[in-house]
């Protein structure tokens, strides 16, 4: 997605091999009209695949989610990340590690939310070492649902994710695979790609 592209060549930050920021736009500072096109480009992806829900993570992955949703027409449900006191029905929890924090954290999902008819896409921010969006698999697979795919917006395609996923018998669409951070550059596998051929 070229538009997304564009927007991590010019306002991401290469904070090491490993760490891309992306807070201009994506996950603390949000662009409304790229988060319009990223929606859109998930609901292209999905469209033939009868998504009764969208499933993310709090809170970096709402916003590309709600868009998607919106062009999909149906409800987004997120995972929250602390339990609240009106949570009081069952609860689907999955452990999840965050590789920018460092920390595992549990998330959870009220039963009322997602059931065996349910069609799931899980959408989420970023792609590194696949525990989150394994995480929400999880808990759909709990709830009885049936999953369609995984979401995607920004794929680091040198992390194990990807392989973690599709290992897992998930289909997996990212918007945009970086395919090397070194030396503060962002090199994507589109690029990789044309050079080759």
């Amino acid at each position: 997605m070229e538009q997304l592209k564009q927007a991590i060549k010019t306002k991401g930050v290469v904070l090491s091999d490993g760490v891309l920021k992306v807070d201009a736009f994506l996950n603390h500072g949000i662009d409304p009209v790229l988060m319009d096109e990223i929606g859109k480009e998930f609901a292209a992806r999905f469209s033939q695949d009868n998504i009764t829900k969208i499933l993310t993570i709090e809170s970096s992955g709402i916003a590309p989610s709600l868009m998607a949703a919106l062009y999909l027409k149906c409800p987004l449900v997120f995972a929250r990340k602390q339990k609240s006191l009106t949570m009081n029905a069952e609860v689907y929890t999955a452990n999840v590690y965050s590789f920018t924090k460092e920390t595992h954290q549990a998330i959870s999902v009220t039963s009322d939310k997602l059931n065996k008819e349910d069609r799931v896409l899980i959408i989420d921010d970023f792609l590194a070492n696949g525990q989150a969006a394994l995480g929400l698999a999880s808990i759909c697979q709990d709830a009885g649902a049936s999953i369609a795919g995984i979401g995607i917006v920004i794929e680091k395609s040198f992390q194990p994710g990807r392989t973690l996923l599709t290992g897992a018998g998930l289909r997996v669409e990212s918007l945009a695979r970086i395919e090397s951070l070194s030396n503060h550059a962002v090199t994507f596998v589109d690029d990789i790609l044309s050079e080759v051929q």
